[in-house]
């Protein structure tokens, strides 16, 4: 049987340089609050507000460090919540995505694309990928027990770098449709 670490990545801002700027003050620099499992990545004790047309969503935390572009993402009940018809995307894959105003301490920022909810995915370094039997952009199901609503997720996309740690991300609907809670292990399921 083949475990991963299961992990439920709430909604979050990533934001870019320039952004950041804009948002908090020109030469602001992010404070770490608790670094993530994946190398390097860590949750801001920065807040923002994530603004669509029919709602807010505040203080919304950054994941840090700074990226090359701005992106939101959100569950797609949070996306429904605040009007915006968020497609199911890599991270990173924002090219024809729909846009919000995200609002920080000292201004504003509408950004014209960059609102996603993230495809459920699987980090791996490429010696687990090996010992998994799996390879970068490969499609697998996941199984996920427990107490009352055990699940079996489709469409997982493997992703595969030396910049990561093994681990499963799954946003608060999908975590919330198991009834999970706690550290959770799902077994990869690849036929």
């Amino acid at each position: 049987m083949k475990k991963i670490l299961v992990e439920t990545s709430a909604r979050h801002v990533h934001v870019s340089r320039e952004h950041l700027d804009i948002l908090f003050g020109e030469g602001y620099e992010l404070t770490n609050k608790k670094d993530l499992s994946q190398p390097g990545q860590f949750a801001c004790f920065e807040r923002v507000d994530v603004i669509g047309p029919k709602k807010t969503l505040s203080n919304v935390s950054i994941l840090g460090p700074t990226r090359p572009a701005s992106q939101v993402e959100i569950s797609l009940t949070d996306a429904r919540s605040i009007g915006i018809a968020a497609p199911v995307r890599e991270s990173g894959d924002i090219e024809g995505t729909p846009g919000c105003i995200i609002r920080g301490p000292k201004g504003e920022v509408e950004l014209e694309k960059g609102v996603i909810a993230a495809k459920r995915h699987i980090h791996m370094t490429p010696e687990s990928a090996a010992e998994y039997g799996v390879t970068d952009k490969q499609i697998v199901c996941v199984k996920l027990d427990s107490a009352e609503r055990s699940a079996v997720f489709g469409d997982v996309v493997v992703r595969v770098s030396e910049k990561f740690a093994p681990a499963m991300h799954i946003d608060t609907d999908e975590s919330n449709a198991a009834g999970l809670s706690g550290e959770v292990y799902g077994e990869i399921i690849t036929e």
